[in-house]
């Protein structure tokens, strides 16, 4: 008998009236306003405006739900399209099921669409919102737990997960809780970013390529724990395979970058260095004009007390 473990909700949904509230839902969106918030509060202290973060949000957001979304339902279309199955729960998105991989890659379309707009290199925007991704992933994967899913192996271990569901061919029992391994996991990764930031100053894309680099480490031993469907190549999941291939490209991107252009970038938004230049600029004419007219007045006084000394020698050749 367990001593202990981390009970799952009764239910995923509340109703407010007739209103469905989903955890995970809630989860997903907590996630976004903390990516936001964080990734505004970074932009700022590299030369950025308040706001950019959130208008480019607003483009990647949706991409990246979409690519979320896209992933799981290309990966598991068994779910959705094999026999018995109804394809439109592929559009149930507040049911569960997105896929990281997905999420980042089409999200970083919609992000380099409104950097482009907006004429900010995309890889400074990246390292912003780096450790604030890292954070919305923790807090995502409390979705998983509202709808009792992607557990790991059984366990009696005093953290284990109850799952007392019995739908889509669950078997209730206490199980690893690999949600809360990554979740864990995505905190460590958030504050390793922003301790290599600071101490090493990473530009040109190489914190968001750390935080790749990183997250895939974890995830590669954590996804082993699971024991939910999935498609295997050669003995390992696909979301193995997966984190080994895009931990290798961001690592060489991480050495590719720093031999090729070291360093961070002086402007991260033109825009806003340039209304503090000309803010500097006129405080620099305003200055030279009056420097300009302090030596006129000093020029004028010069030559009147030249006249001055003139006048004085002609009248005393005069009076001799």
């Amino acid at each position: 008998m367990e001593l202990a473990f981390i009970p799952s909700p009764s239910r995923g949904v509340l109703y407010l009236g007739p209103i469905p509230l989903r955890g995970y839902a809630f989860c997903i969106i907590i996630g976004v306003f903390v990516a936001v918030w964080l990734g505004n509060k970074r932009w700022i202290a590299r030369g950025g405006r308040a706001g950019t973060v959130a208008d480019i949000a607003v483009w990647a957001v949706p991409f990246g739900l979409v690519g979320g979304r896209l992933y799981h339902v290309i990966t598991d279309y068994e779910l959705y399209f094999s026999e018995g199955r109804d394809w439109v729960d592929a559009f149930k998105i507040w049911e569960g099921g997105l896929g990281i991989w997905g999420a980042i890659a089409l999200g970083a379309v919609g992000a380099w669409i409104g950097c482009r707009r907006r004429g900010i290199p995309l890889p400074a925007y990246a390292d912003a919102i780096a450790p604030g991704i890292a954070f919305a992933q923790a807090i995502g994967r409390w979705g998983n737990w509202f709808n009792q899913e992607l557990y790991g192996k059984p366990t009696d271990l005093p953290w284990a997960l109850e799952i007392t569901s019995s739908s889509d061919g669950r078997v209730p029992g206490t199980y690893h809780p690999t949600f809360l391994y990554e979740s864990l996991w995505c905190i460590g990764v958030a504050f390793l970013v922003i301790w290599a930031d600071r101490r090493f100053r990473l530009g040109h894309g190489r914190a968001f390529a750390l935080y790749v680099a990183a997250y895939c480490t974890g995830r590669a031993w954590i996804e082993y724990m699971r024991v939910d469907d999935a498609h295997h190549i050669l003995g390992l999941r696909l979301n193995v395979w997966t984190a080994i291939v895009v931990f290798l490209l961001a690592v060489t991107y991480l050495v590719v970058s720093s031999k090729k252009r070291p360093g961070r970038e002086d402007v991260v938004e033109p825009g806003a260095v340039t209304s503090g230049d000309d803010a500097d600029g006129a405080e620099k004419s305003e200055d030279t004009g009056t420097s300009a007219d302090a030596g006129k007045s000093d020029g004028n006084e010069n030559e009147a007390e030249a006249e001055a000394d003139a006048k004085d020698e002609a009248g005393s050749g005069k009076k001799t």
